[in-house]
């Protein structure tokens, strides 16, 4: 495993070493931090002990995200929950460049057991005891059932009220490492073609016999998406009718341990740069419809004094207002010029032009 940063920051201060040779400096180049992450990919492995359902519980999760997913076939001294394992497990992500792993063990204790989770700067963020209940693997649905393509989208779905829940870390924390683990590549835009199989993870709090809620079981069912012709549509819509056909893995998880990051690793982790932020447009807002609304800013118009173009019937209009406006106003002068004369003979008895 090539040396990280700070490893080599700090051996040079201790020993005044040279720098590294071009081939190290070549490979920290490529493992720093870029805007954009490409998608994350996951590390299979077995634990002490591995039954054989368990193996291929791995197999499947390959299948299911390959191609970033590698599977390491042999087993592993590695306790996840100490610090000497989970210093085994930073150092094998590390090694084969994974930010998500899945360990499969299976104990008398702790029987199929499945600890799913995922790294940060080369450390462990996240762990999550799971213990798989229930396995229905994808031959038991027989050779008819198309399978995935390799690198298609996967359509997440969390039915249940528990995945709600404010109160409910578990769950809350264990959707977000969910959607971390099955999502692939981030992408843009996507075609019909590229979701072809959707993954649907319910929550269901089983009670006991006087009522009490005793556990919550996680139910994970696999569907391929098949995309057929909508015959009922509207003429003008070309948007296809899908059909789900189960197609496997299916499992029933139960929560048995948890390790969440604390809440200043959780939020180094988040952060993103200032330059990857979209920046914001000013005057443009969207309503609830999903519409673009702008508004713009320009000088006040003098409509009033504008010259518009007058066809012939305007222009005769207007002399005739004309006019008739000339007349009015003659006829009141000559109205007020008469009303002065009569005033003016009853005054002085005489009338003005004499």
């Amino acid at each position: 495993m090539a040396p990280t940063n700070n490893q080599l920051y700090k051996t040079r201060q201790l020993t005044g070493a040279k720098a590294p040779k071009a081939k190290v400096a070549r490979y920290l180049k490529s493992t720093e931090a870029v805007l954009r992450e490409p998608g994350k990919n996951a590390l299979l492995l077995q634990g002490i002990s591995c039954s054989q359902t368990m193996t291929q519980v791995l197999k499947e999760l390959r299948a299911v995200q390959a191609p970033r997913a590698k599977l390491l076939t042999k087993k592993n001294q590695i306790v996840p929950f100490s610090t000497s394992g989970q210093q085994s497990l930073e150092f094998l992500t590390t090694k084969n460049d994974c930010a998500l792993l899945a360990l499969a063990s299976h104990n008398k204790k702790r029987p199929n057991n499945l600890i799913l989770g995922r790294t940060f700067d080369r450390t462990i963020l996240d762990l999550c005891e799971l213990g798989v209940l229930r396995f229905k693997s994808m031959h038991d649905y027989g050779g008819s059932v198309p399978k995935k393509r390799i690198g298609s989208k996967p359509l997440l779905l969390f039915v249940g009220d528990g995945w709600e829940q404010s109160s409910n870390l578990d769950a809350r924390n264990l959707r977000n490492l969910l959607v971390d683990f099955y999502r692939g590549d981030v992408v843009d835009k996507l075609t019909l073609s590229g979701i072809d199989h959707a993954i649907v993870f319910t929550w269901a709090d089983v009670a006991s016999s006087n009522g009490i809620a005793s556990r919550s079981l996680i139910h994970q069912r696999t569907y391929f998406v098949k995309l057929k012709k909508n015959v009922n549509s509207s003429i003008n819509s070309s948007a296809p009718l899908p059909q789900l056909i189960p197609s496997g893995p299916d499992l029933d998880l139960v929560v048995r341990r948890s390790q969440w990051a604390e809440s200043d690793l959780y939020q180094a982790a988040r952060k993103q740069p200032s330059s990857a932020k979209p920046k914001k447009t000013k005057n443009h807002s969207t309503n609830m419809f999903g519409e673009t609304i702008g508004r713009l800013h320009v000088t006040k118009q003098d409509v009033d004094g504008r010259q518009g173009r007058k066809v012939k019937a305007l222009r005769r209009a207007e002399k005739i207002a004309n006019v008739e406006e000339k007349a009015a106003i003659e006829a009141e002068l000559e109205q007020e010029k008469s009303e002065m004369s009569t005033e003016f003979k009853a005054t002085f008895g005489f009338a003005e032009n004499q």
